[in-house]
């Protein structure tokens, strides 16, 4: 794809409109008639320079779907430099939590190389989130903890900064797997899991609303997963298990949708982003299944989710998105 300009990102590349708007009648009539109107709403889009599949929603198979990318070369999906524009993010500041390791330092990283000012926050700072020295380094957010969110207001009232985008990362996923027939369940974990990746992300959204840090203009960007899809279930989960990962996902895209639907009326966009297969320590239990299934680079997958952050506004808040390949997954 050749690069274009910035406007030609926002009206062609993100396609908001059409996507919110197929987003909403799909709600209402079911994918049969709105994968017609999404073929037809591509088609029509005659000023685009960058092919968007007619597909109005991802496929839910993970392999399927990879290997049909590189069968049709899908530049979206492979080469995400072909459409990002990191010049988009320059000066914003953005707070990004869970930022000493996995996918929320790799996010950290690259919108540093984008230009912006990164307040990183973790419960304990990592050498290679120290090493890289964003604008400000907030340690001891533990997003399970209330306590810790009367820090995270103190500290944002001393810097007196309007944040641009707050990128809702920090996340937990037990190693073992949960099985009522395996005799494995644990539910002081599953409570743990939904506390963490649903509550604590609303926590933090809280405090930086109390505080007056995100305001008309702002994005806020839950990542969640595909996981959390209930409609996928059936082809990515055909013999149950994993209950608090789950479960904990279908929280937070349920939250983020309430978020979006609440801060409409103050401007403030919400992303509801599954940010794609990572290969992160997170999901190294599944490292037999990496390459089949499209796995990559953190740094990738971070390019990928601020890609998605530069597309976001009032059109597409709420909408659950594929940071894979852009496209929306069913709740």
């Amino acid at each position: 794809m050749e690069a274009g300009s910035d406007t030609e990102l926002s009206e062609t590349q993100c396609n908001g409109s059409n996507r919110a708007l197929i987003f909403v009648l799909g709600s209402i009539f079911g994918t049969a008639l709105t994968a017609t109107l999404g073929l037809f709403l591509n088609k029509t889009s005659s000023t685009s320079t960058h092919h968007h599949s007619s597909k109005l929603y991802s496929d839910p198979d993970q392999e399927r779907r990879h290997s049909h990318a590189v069968s049709t070369h899908n530049k979206r999906v492979l080469n995400i430099d072909s459409v990002f524009r990191p010049k988009l993010l320059q000066s914003t500041v953005i707070l990004i939590t869970g930022a000493n390791r996995g996918l929320g330092l790799a996010l950290t990283q690259t919108a540093m190389k984008c230009g912006a000012r990164v307040i990183a926050l973790c419960r304990s700072t990592s050498p290679e989130l120290t090493q890289l020295k964003p604008f400000q380094i907030i340690e001891n957010i533990d997003v399970q903890s209330d306590s810790s969110m009367e820090l995270l207001k103190s500290k944002l009232n001393q810097l007196k900064l309007k944040v641009d985008v707050v990128v809702n990362s920090a996340g937990y996923f037990s190693k073992q797997r949960e099985s009522l027939i395996d005799h494995t369940m644990d539910f002081s974990d599953e409570l743990k899991t939904i506390d963490i990746c649903a509550v604590g992300m609303l926590r933090v959204t809280y405090a930086m609303l109390e505080c007056g840090a995100i305001r008309k203009g702002s994005k806020v960007v839950m990542i969640t997963s595909q996981g959390g899809s209930v409609e996928w279930r059936d082809v990515q989960s055909q013999s149950g298990g994993d209950y608090g990962h789950h479960m904990s996902k279908a929280a937070a895209n349920m939250m983020g949708k309430l978020c979006a639907n609440e801060l409409k009326s103050m401007g403030i966009a919400v992303g509801v982003f599954h940010p794609g297969f990572n290969k992160t320590q997170m999901t190294k239990k599944y490292e037999s299944i990496w390459e089949k299934e499209g796995a990559v680079d953190p740094m990738v997958g971070a390019k990928r989710v601020l890609h998605e952050i530069t597309c976001l506004d009032m059109e597409t808040t709420g909408c659950f998105i594929n940071c894979e390949d852009s496209l929306l997954i069913p709740w």
